[in-house]
């Protein structure tokens, strides 16, 4: 039986938290910041959790993390 290996596009993107949710980052932080107001930048910079529907996809790609 061969090794299960990770996807380290997606370990590089997520992480576990203590409860066993998964972080990951805002979208729409990188550029074109000069029409985006400053409370909407603030948001945009703190981490976000990976919705339920999406849940399934972060597991398999992350199978040592769970």
């Amino acid at each position: 039986m061969p090794k299960i290996k990770t996807r380290r596009c997606a370990a590089k993107r997520f992480s576990i938290t203590g409860s066993g949710k998964v972080k990951r980052r805002q979208q729409n932080k990188r550029h074109i910041l000069t029409k985006k107001n400053a409370k909407r930048k603030r948001r945009l910079g703190k981490p976000a959790i990976v919705d339920k529907a999406n849940m399934s996809s972060v597991k398999r790609m992350l199978p040592h993390a769970f």
